[in-house]
């Protein structure tokens, strides 16, 4: 991350919190006023983005999943070259997980 970047999204953060409407005038002003010097175009790029997204929506789902990338195996030895529909089956093979153990098994119970 940039610091036009950090400093522009602390911004946001600032004028959201202050629910004070979010532009780049706003931006620019808050990023000057901490004595940072940043690119022109980061105060653009965040005000447009508080336009078309609610702030309150991304932070409340920063953990949130989505839009994550899909795992790959990747093939292993000779088969990178061109045996790529060979080694497709071995990566669908799932293993088998282990039978978790009750307390039946052990020979004693929670309420014997």
């Amino acid at each position: 991350m940039s610091i036009g970047e950090i400093a522009s999204t602390y911004a946001c953060l600032i004028l959201h919190d202050d629910d004070i409407a979010i532009t780049a005038e706003k931006i620019s002003a808050l990023v000057k006023a901490a004595n940072l010097t940043v690119e022109p175009y980061w105060p653009l790029l965040f005000a447009k983005l508080a336009e078309k997204k609610n702030i309150s929506d991304l932070i409340m789902n920063v953990g949130a999943g989505g839009g994550g990338v899909a795992a790959v195996a990747a093939p292993v030895g000779g088969a990178a070259a061109g045996g790529g529909a060979a080694a497709a089956p071995a990566a669908e093979e799932k293993k088998e997980e282990p039978k978790e153990e009750s307390d039946d098994d052990m020979g004693f119970s929670l309420f014997d």
